[in-house]
């Protein structure tokens, strides 16, 4: 395992479990005291986990995230592996689908990869819609008020159309993944849309690279039984045994 993949596992092993010794570290990742002790100094130093003495602790005592970043500075985070998840995303869509595709960045990067044309597409995404008629895809846009932060459309209204639907496949974005929270997100009108559009899909994919995994938002919108990830790592056993996950 390299460096830089460890760190980010360790990360998100404390953010999952709040805090851990070095003993579990070490048992987890099958690394030395000295090795983890090396690592926890440095994740210390770039501010992504708090050192204490014998372990770490999460940087938040909650573990919770109630901030929404904006779609432009989510756009420039994990560019590569967004791609990669949403290349294989698109290619499960075929012909006689009815597709649900979520606000978000990964969900954007997505329509790029999209050439089906056949298919019929739904969105509560704002730019997304663009880009699909700019593709000449067959397109619905629902209904709702305009959440400035992420470009996406919500509400009551937004969740009454999405009500009158039945999806073969729903692509989903989530800003948190936890084994108990399940899928999270800080808004709660986002959150009850993203619920509706799960409830309402025949089976429902969320694309999430790593980092997503052990973080925890402010609303749960899907148990983490209910969707299928779509990820570009591996994350701890113990996720598979709760969900399918497609590693990219």
């Amino acid at each position: 395992m390299l460096t830089k993949e460890r760190r980010d596992l360790i990360v998100s092993y404390i953010n999952e479990n709040n805090a851990v010794t070095v003993a579990q570290l070490m048992e987890q990742f099958d690394a030395s005291a000295a090795t983890i002790r090396r690592d926890l100094s440095v994740l210390h130093d770039e501010k992504r986990i708090l050192k204490v003495f014998g372990g770490a602790t999460s940087l938040s005592s909650t573990d919770v995230n109630t901030i929404e970043p904006t779609v432009s500075a989510k756009a420039s985070l994990n560019i590569a592996e967004k791609e990669a998840i949403s290349k294989y995303a698109a290619s499960l869509i075929n012909d006689d689908d009815f597709v649900y595709i979520d606000s978000g960045t990964t969900t954007l990067e997505m329509i790029k990869f999209i050439d089906n044309a056949k298919a019929k597409y739904i969105t509560n995404g704002i730019v997304h819609a663009k880009k699909l008629l700019e593709k000449n895809l067959s397109t619905m846009i629902i209904g709702g008020r305009c959440k400035f932060a992420t470009e996406a459309i919500i509400g009551p209204d937004c969740i009454e159309g999405i009500s009158k639907y039945h999806f073969t496949k729903a692509f989903m974005g989530t800003n948190g993944i936890s084994l108990t929270a399940g899928f999270t997100t800080p808004d709660v009108d986002e959150a009850l849309v993203k619920a509706e559009a799960v409830k309402h899909a025949y089976i429902s994919y969320i694309l999430a690279d790593h980092s997503k995994f052990g973080l925890v938002s402010s609303v749960t919108f899907a148990d983490i039984t209910k969707c299928c990830i779509i990820t570009d790592k591996e994350p701890k056993a113990s996720y598979s045994s709760k969900t399918i996950i497609k590693v990219v």
